[in-house]
Parts: structure tokens; C-alpha cells; sequence
């Protein structure tokens, strides 16, 4: 017996006078195809998440304002902060003013870049992408999934290259392996959080006004942190909002895992605050996302 006779069997039933044949295919034992997942399973989320991230990642690696604004900013701005005050800074505390201004600047770089990143959304949204990339099968919750997975990617190349910088300088880790694996990842717990909250502020905007505006009231935690001085170098009356406000957790908890110091205290208050900013604009982000993918 052939091999299409195996595959396929035919009946054919004859009629009286042979003038009509009615045949019947019946498929082979062991030929069935399993149902392919629907676009929306989550078997389906993490490849076609890394698909949109890898998009994006090479957007922003062939942009060159983007890499000299994440990269080259961060850079030149460690450097200035420590021809500037690493001396006083130095001879108030008694240690490097490196363990303060290096997590520092590597915030500034993550939350800046986060600007970057909701400004390219809104243009995507203008020039009606959102829309062409919702009608294809893929999962809906990767477009957003994408936007945070590259925030936390491009965060850890920042700190990586400020670290760098810092070690150059005269940065040293004086705790374990360990600690200074998990020093890497610290800005990245803040900076994607701070990014959904951009993120859904540009969702909701007519101009990009908005979600630039972002950057004075991150200026504002900047200088007013304890990396940019020791908190008793600020006056008595605004040092409880300079040791309780997010960019001094995140400094802290650096500053801890590489110098010494208290670490799980700032940690669990970065975390508090990164998972509060989350759950608050989880539900809006989605909203609006998809939202902007429908519209056109």
C-alpha cells in the first residue's frame, strides 16, 4: 500500500447508475495537529514581549540623541559632580563622595531616559503604529510589557556605564559579590516604576509638555537627596523630606551595599515606593494603551 493510501482513506459509496460518487476522507490515525494558542495566551506572552523589546532597543540604539542623552549625560554629569563636590563632600563625611554621587547619577539616568522613552510612545501613537501593531495577532498586554522590559534593560546599561565611570574615579565596592550584583539592579527597581508613571501620564496627553514636565520635580529630588550632600548639610527643617523621599531610598540602599551601612531598611522603603507607583498607574497605563492602539 502506498504512502497516500496510508495517510487517507477513501469510501466511495456508488449509486445505482455510477452517475454520482460520494467520497468521504477520513484522516489517519497520529495526523492530528494540536490547536496553535490563542493570541492572548500566556504561552505567547514572553516571545512576543522580547520581539517588541528587541524593536525598541534597536530604535533607541540607532537614535543618536537618545544614546548621548543616556549614556554620554550620565557620564560627563558623575564627572562634574565630583571635580565640584567631591572634596567638600569628602572632608564633611570622611569617605568618597563617589558612594553617593554615583547612585545618583545612575537615577538620573534612569528616569530621565524614561522621558525619552514616553515622548517616542506618543509620536508612535501620532503616526498611527499603536494602531497597525494592535490588529496583528500577538498579545495585547506585550506592547506594555515591551515599554517596561526595555526601561529595565536600558537602566542596568546606564548604571553599568556609570559604575564604570565611578570606578575610574576612585569607586570601590567594599562589601560581597553579592552586594554589588544587587547594587547593579537597584536603580532599575525605581527607575521602571517612575517609567509606568511617565508612561501613563504620556498615554493621557494631547503634547508632550506633560510628561517633559516630569523632569523638574526630578530635578527637585535630585538636588534635594542625600546624594548630592549628606542629609546634616541640609537645613533642620527640610531633612525629614530629604530622608523620606524616593531618590534617597534608592541612594541609601546603594550606598549601603557598597560602602556599609544600613541596607534592608532603604531596600524595603525603595521597594514600598517603586510597588506603590506601579499598582497606581497599572490600571490607567493599560487603560490608555490600549486607548492609543485603537484610535485611527
Amino acid at each position: 500500500m502506498s504512502v497516500a493510501s496510508q495517510d487517507k482513506k477513501t469510501i466511495a459509496v456508488g449509486r445505482a447508475a455510477g452517475t454520482q460518487v460520494e467520497t468521504r476522507t477520513h484522516p489517519a490515525p497520529g495526523r492530528h495537529r494540536l490547536p496553535r494558542p490563542r493570541e492572548n495566551s500566556p504561552r505567547r506572552l514572553i516571545p512576543h514581549t522580547w520581539a517588541l523589546t528587541a524593536r525598541i532597543l534597536r530604535r533607541w540604539s540607532r537614535d543618536p540623541a537618545t544614546v548621548v542623552q543616556s549614556l554620554v549625560f550620565p557620564a560627563g554629569f558623575l564627572v562634574a559632580l565630583d571635580i565640584v563636590l567631591g572634596d567638600g563632600v569628602e572632608q564633611v563625611t570622611g569617605h568618597s563622595a563617589l558612594y553617593g554621587s554615583v547612585p545618583l547619577v545612575a537615577t538620573v539616568g534612569a528616569t530621565s531616559g524614561a522621558i525619552i522613552g514616553a515622548v517616542g510612545l506618543m509620536r508612535e501613537r501620532s503616526d498611527g503604529l499603536l494602531s497597525r501593531l494592535w490588529v496583528l495577532p500577538i498579545h495585547r498586554a506585550s506592547g506594555v510589557m515591551a515599554r517596561l522590559t526595555a526601561d529595565a534593560i536600558r537602566i542596568v546599561v546606564i548604571t553599568t556605564v556609570v559604575l564604570g565611570v565611578g570606578l575610574m574615579l576612585g569607586f570601590r565596592f567594599k562589601q560581597g559579590i553579592g552586594e554589588a550584583a544587587l547594587w547593579l539592579f537597584i536603580p532599575a527597581l525605581f527607575g521602571v516604576a517612575f517609567s509606568s508613571a511617565v508612561i501613563t501620564l504620556a498615554l493621557y496627553s494631547s503634547n508632550t509638555i506633560v510628561p517633559q514636565a516630569t523632569e523638574i520635580i526630578c530635578a527637585m529630588l535630585f538636588f534635594f537627596s542625600t546624594g548630592f550632600v549628606p542629609l546634616d548639610q541640609f537645613p533642620s527643617w527640610i531633612q525629614p523630606i530629604v530622608e523620606h523621599q524616593p531618590i534617597s531610598y534608592v541612594i541609601e540602599t546603594m550606598k549601603g551595599l557598597s560602602l556599609g551601612g544600613p541596607v534592608l531598611a532603604p531596600l524595603v522603603a525603595t521597594l514600598l515606593c517603586s510597588a506603590g507607583i506601579a499598582a497606581l498607574c497599572a490600571v490607567p497605563m493599560a487603560i490608555g494603551y490600549r486607548r492609543a492602539s485603537k484610535r485611527g
